[in-house]
């Protein structure tokens, strides 16, 4: 399958906002097996070495847990997934801000561009 990364990140990095993203959106559980470093390396197409560091990185933010001989666990530790959730919104929130900024957007249209479009959004419910 294999996924086309960006080349202004690291590839490690792109693959670990994949996996928590997939985890914020519920697409992977509290307590689910991840792929092996193998299978997960084929599947996005990666040497499996960027693979092994993704989960290494994963574990030591204690958003995965290696159970030896048995593989890589996403933590049940719910208080941990709801600060990676606050974490990955403020990541988003700040990077939205950067780019509005540098485009030369003030805080007061970011806001009402965003008013904008959540009540453009509501009327297409």
């Amino acid at each position: 399958m294999g996924i086309d990364f960006k080349p202004d990140k690291p590839i490690y990095q792109q693959i670990m906002d994949r996996i928590s993203s997939e985890i914020i959106r519920g697409e992977r559980q509290a307590g689910d097996k991840l792929t092996s470093v193998r299978e997960y390396a084929v599947e996005v197409g990666v040497n499996a070495n960027t693979i092994q560091r993704v989960y290494r990185e994963l574990e030591q933010m204690e958003i995965v847990e290696s159970r030896r001989g048995q593989g890589t666990f996403i933590t049940e530790k719910q208080e941990r997934l709801h600060q990676l959730r606050e974490d990955m919104k403020r990541q988003y929130i700040q990077s939205f801000i950067s780019d509005m900024q540098g485009m030369g957007f003030s805080v007061h249209e970011m806001i009402d561009g965003i008013r904008q479009s959540s009540e453009g959004e509501d009327n297409n419910d």
